[in-house]
């Protein structure tokens, strides 16, 4: 399957981002978009937890794209705080739904920064109907922006992040879970640190369980 994956450019609004995106044969399967961590902290679109992650919608037949926000790898621009890679995001995003106009469902997934990105795309966005936040930091960025939240997803984190105290997932959890018509899955992943350093299977594996949940549904 490695061979099907293509290196790509998509316009942005800084300039050509680089991307990988690999295209499923069925012409209305679902899409995917696959969002990097902080590119400040050595984050790019290869990270293991963001390949492994795109691999997992590839191996359930979507469409996926995984994307370099601005000023990382070949990708024009300079980072920008957050709000220029949300407008990258939305760049990624548009690119794959003109390539996969007939798609039947649409999802966005992120980790650690990228999973901020991934929720604010979400608000604006509400043609996603599904997510997966890997990582997410309540206790670095403020994630009251989702009330209510527009979509059903999976939260995965590791029981053991060092960089997130459990009080502040806890109190995601709590909030989203108080919202009718939508369910939010919380999934802690055992002896995982933030980065699941050696444990990305066990993280796959609730990834992969989810996406095969979700799709029977529709």
């Amino acid at each position: 399957m490695e061979n099907k994956i293509l290196d790509i450019f998509i316009p942005g609004s800084a300039g050509r981002l680089e991307a990988k995106y690999y295209k499923s044969k069925k012409s209305t399967s679902p899409i995917a978009l696959v969002l990097q961590p902080h590119p400040q902290y050595g984050g790019t679109m290869n990270n293991k937890v963001v390949v492994e992650t795109f691999h997992s919608f590839m191996d359930n037949d979507f469409s996926v794209c995984r994307v370099n926000f601005r000023g990382v790898g070949k990708s024009d621009g300079e980072f920008d705080n957050g709000q220029g890679e949300l407008a990258d995001a939305a760049a990624a995003l548009d690119w794959l739904e003109r390539e996969n106009f007939d798609n039947s469902q649409c999802w966005v997934a992120g980790f650690s920064f990228g999973s901020l990105i991934a929720m604010q795309l979400l608000m604006r966005r509400p043609e996603i109907n599904r997510f997966i936040a890997i990582s997410p930091q309540p206790n670095v960025y403020d994630f009251s922006f989702l009330s209510p939240c527009p979509t059903s997803g999976l939260v995965v984190h590791g029981k053991k992040d060092e960089l997130v105290p459990s009080d502040y997932i806890n109190e995601l959890n709590k909030r989203l879970s108080l919202q009718k018509g939508i369910k939010v899955q919380f999934y802690s992943v055992m002896d995982s640190n933030h980065f699941f350093t050696k444990n990305e299977k066990s993280l796959i594996k609730v990834i992969d369980k989810y996406i095969k949940e979700e799709i029977a549904i529709y």
